[in-house]
């Protein structure tokens, strides 16, 4: 997988608007695309928990969601969830959903995409997993490759 997430930037601002329309709550999606982080679709899903702190993906909507990635012939290239008042970094929390148990790591080559909303104009940042720790990624807007 690539050490860079691509995306447009209407997939950015899709991904935008609906952290705004689900805040105060956390929201969340899927990316999906190929295995040079280029993203192709992007998922919106709801936060079943409806938490401001916390996000969950329906287990149906999910899988839904898996199947047509893995029918398409796509991969999964990101997570992403909102911070609705807190950083564009992963907490203690994320990192526990990333790494529910020492040496299992559930998505290790997908990023991880938070959207700040606690500041006027949003902030993003990606993040991968190395070593059980979450290391920033580079985002590339407007230069997602059609292959």
């Amino acid at each position: 997988m690539s050490d860079a997430l691509r995306l447009s930037a209407a997939q950015l601002d899709s991904i935008f608007r609906h952290s705004y329309a689900c805040k105060p709550e956390e929201a969340c999606g899927v990316l999906a695309g190929d295995r040079d982080g280029n993203v192709k679709y992007v998922y919106l899903m709801e936060n079943v928990r409806h938490s401001t702190t916390r996000y969950d993906m329906g287990k149906r909507e999910l899988f839904d969601v898996f199947d047509e990635i893995w029918n398409k012939g796509l991969e999964l290239v990101a997570i992403f969830h909102s911070h609705p008042h807190s950083p564009a970094i992963p907490s203690d929390v994320d990192l526990n959903l990333a790494i529910p148990e020492p040496g299992i790591v559930l998505h290790p080559e997908s990023f991880y995409l938070i959207i700040s909303l606690m500041d006027d104009e949003p902030v993003c940042n990606a993040f991968k997993i190395d070593d059980e720790e979450f290391v920033e990624a580079e985002i590339c807007i407007g230069e997602v490759r059609n292959a």
